[in-house]
């Protein structure tokens, strides 16, 4: 049983979606993080059970309390429906988070279940829900023995306001730097 091209096609495309869901939330980035799912879909997270717009709004706002965040998307299950215009799917997810303050981090484990729906050739959210694993939150502990001020901070690219993905040019032009 093999793939065609068009099902490999609609198969990225789908993870295409789950992955600016993840960047948007980690950048504080409501635009990227809407253009994965559809107007009318819904978001059930425990917390918030309801149009995925508003979710959005709330994320935004409730993720801005961490440092920097980072959505981690590891298996990626994805059924296609026969008629082409739909799919399931299946994430398995760990999040970390990361305090303002200190060293301190929260790790979140769970799956995103999803109905993806294709309109127009574009793939988007329909329905997710969100399953909770386990949380754990970390400690302040000693930090790796590392220069870590010499590397851009968790804050760097948040809010993505337009900034481009990689770094800038003149950021990136004849600089080295070797300790």
């Amino acid at each position: 049983m093999g793939y065609t091209v068009s099902e490999l096609s609609d198969i990225q495309l789908i993870r295409d979606t789950a992955h600016r869901y993840c960047r948007g939330v980690d950048r504080l980035d409501a635009d990227e993080m809407r253009s994965a799912y559809w107007p009318d879909a819904i978001d059930d997270h425990g917390v918030f059970v309801g149009n995925a717009m508003e979710f959005v709004d709330r994320v935004i706002r409730s993720h801005d309390r961490w440092r920097a965040t980072m959505h981690c998307i590891l298996n990626h299950h994805i059924e296609l429906d026969g008629d082409g215009i739909g799919a399931k799917g299946e994430i398995y997810n760990v999040t970390y988070l990361f305090h303002t303050e200190g060293n301190a981090m929260d790790t979140w484990w769970g799956r995103y279940l999803d109905r993806y729906e294709q309109r127009d050739g574009v793939w988007r959210i329909a329905h997710r829900v969100c399953v909770h694993e386990c949380t754990r939150a970390y400690g302040s502990g000693d930090p790796m023995p590392i220069p870590v001020e010499l590397f851009r901070q968790g804050s760097f690219d948040r809010a993505a306001d337009g900034r481009p993905i990689g770094p800038s040019r003149s950021a990136s032009r004849g600089q080295s730097r070797m300790r």
